[in-house]
């Protein structure tokens, strides 16, 4: 039978985790410590329990993130697929040692909850040799016992009841068996890394600020100093391997708000170019086409319109193992009002 997962608040750790054991008095209790180096963190806490016949037990993660590359401030989001693409909703890795998963095994077999077929079957998997004989701790030491994880905030997701094997026994330095298509691979962390992306705010500067005229060009442009490639490191310690995925700013969609509006350039897509996208307004460009930006046809009246600005990021990734590609492209956009006056012409 499957096993599932009961899960209890997440308690953060902070620091690169050097091993991984728990003492089934952790596994239990939910148990964690805070500590800080170099802006990585890993998130670990702990339950145990039956609910409908399945185990739940164990650790909420082994992955180690460390997003001091990342992108930083209150406005800062994080980007969403341009496809219908998703990070996955749970992944197999190493959880327990011999000694972890027969203490939890051991109190889930004495409490009433499991049925007795569910217990036998159990047993026999775990300690009579069908496969494993007395929990591999002939083993200890030369191996874990792999099992799922559900990626965060992805809990009410179907497929994150995908991963609902057994736990299974991995010797270190083996891959893991070929039918856990979810067992965690570089790959995998780069596609978790990419959930933790976060990227700056996208709302540009305008000339003229705040309100234009209606008919007048507005030139758009982003702070560059501070629109930078982002990248976020994934790691799994206890197995050697990490994945960093990049996000480097490509181009900025300006969406006017209205239909009655034509921007620069005419798809509105305005391509990094130089470094930089789109161009300050200075003094004597007033007769120039600005290189990104938007001109409005008719007055906002009473109230505004919401322009919006949408930046592309291209995602891609490396890895120790010296695999590496691309992820689909990831966009991130922000809205800011513009009011539109017509231009007040005087009669003589």
């Amino acid at each position: 039978m499957p096993v599932m997962r009961n899960r209890r608040p997440t308690t953060v750790v902070l620091g690169v985790v050097a091993a991984f054991s728990l003492s089934s008095h952790q596994a239990f209790a939910g148990y964690g410590h805070n500590d800080s180096t170099n802006g990585a963190e890993a998130d670990t806490s702990a339950s145990a329990g039956v609910h409908d016949d399945k185990v739940s037990a164990g650790v909420s993660s082994v992955i180690v993130f460390d997003r001091s590359k990342n992108g930083t401030g209150k406005s800062a989001g994080t980007v969403t697929s341009r496809t219908s693409w998703t990070p996955p909703a749970c992944y197999y890795a190493p959880k327990y040692t011999p000694e972890e998963i027969e203490a939890q095994m051991r109190q889930v077999w004495e409490s009433s909850a499991p049925s007795h077929e569910w217990a036998l079957k159990t047993q026999n998997y775990y300690v009579n040799g069908k496969p494993y004989e007395d929990f591999n701790k002939d083993k200890a030491g030369d191996g874990y016992w792999w099992d799922s994880y559900v990626t965060e905030g992805r809990e009410g997701d179907p497929a994150s009841q995908e991963c609902d094997e057994m736990s299974f026994w991995v010797d270190k330095g083996d891959a893991p068996p070929p039918d856990r298509p979810q067992a965690i691979t570089a790959e995998t962390l780069a596609q978790l890394a990419y959930a933790e992306i976060r990227v700056p705010s996208t709302e540009v500067d305008l000339a003229p600020e705040g309100t234009t005229k209606v008919n007048l060009p507005t030139w758009a442009w982003l702070d560059t100093a501070e629109f930078k490639p982002v990248s976020v490191t994934a790691s799994v310690p206890l197995l050697g391997l990490s994945a960093t995925t990049t996000a480097e700013p490509v181009s900025l969609k300006i969406t006017p708000g209205t239909e009655d509006a034509v921007t620069y350039p005419a798809s509105g897509q305005c391509e990094i170019v130089d470094g930089r996208i789109g161009a300050p307004y200075a003094k004597g460009k007033a007769d120039e086409t600005p290189p990104c930006g938007v001109k409005y046809l008719r007055s906002s009246g009473d109230g505004s319109y919401q322009l919006q600005a949408t930046v592309t990021w291209k995602i891609s990734w490396t890895s120790t193992t010296g695999a590496g590609g691309d992820l689909p492209d990831g966009e991130f956009g922000a809205g800011q009002d513009v009011v539109v006056q017509e231009i007040q012409a005087v009669n003589r």
